[in-house]
């Protein structure tokens, strides 16, 4: 099944855009972003991009003049940007309890891109990895080696933490202390 979503995942790239293909919806208005991967609509439904890592809420880089900002609110400053420039449309391709993970693309000029492997391009995003530690989706850990090496977004900055790194240090810490 995954090797089939990534085929029309792949086809979908490729093609110039148009109208939204059956069973997308358009992100748009009405919705509430939780973080800079994950938003309710106006029913409370949860979302979230899939294979999308955001900067925790509470994290903080150092920009050059020495003031520490919060990574979280970066990432979600990011993704409301995208959102508001690019008209993302998206479709559910995995469900988790309460959650639905989705792919997203986002159109600019007659091009379809990926949402969040522009995200994870840019810097502002991260590849999130599974229990293993692998990546959920790999194409987005090549892209966001790509981001780092070029320095970009957060990663220009010398002190940002991957998020999915942390979230795995808080787990283990937790397992230990039960």
């Amino acid at each position: 099944m995954k090797k089939i979503q990534c085929f029309f995942i792949a086809a979908l790239l490729a093609t110039p855009a148009s109208a939204a293909p059956e069973g997308y919806f358009d992100l748009k208005a009405g919705i509430t972003l939780e973080t800079g991967d994950t938003w309710t609509d106006e029913t409370g439904k949860k979302f979230r991009l899939y294979g999308v890592q955001s900067c925790l809420r509470g994290t903080y880089y150092t920009v050059e003049s020495g003031i520490k900002q919060d990574c979280g609110d970066a990432s979600l400053a990011m993704f409301a940007a995208y959102i508001q420039d690019t008209k993302p449309i998206c479709a559910p391709i995995a469900q988790g309890q309460n959650i639905t993970y989705v792919f997203c693309y986002a159109t600019v000029g007659k091009n379809r891109l990926d949402l969040a492997s522009v995200m994870i391009t840019s810097g502002f995003a991260f590849a999130a990895l599974n229990n293993d530690g692998l990546p959920v989706y790999p194409q987005y850990a090549v892209a966001e080696q790509q981001a780092r090496n070029e320095q970009a977004g957060l990663w220009k900055f010398k002190d940002v933490q991957h998020p999915s790194i942390l979230l795995s240090q808080m787990a283990k810490q937790k397992r230990g202390n039960q």
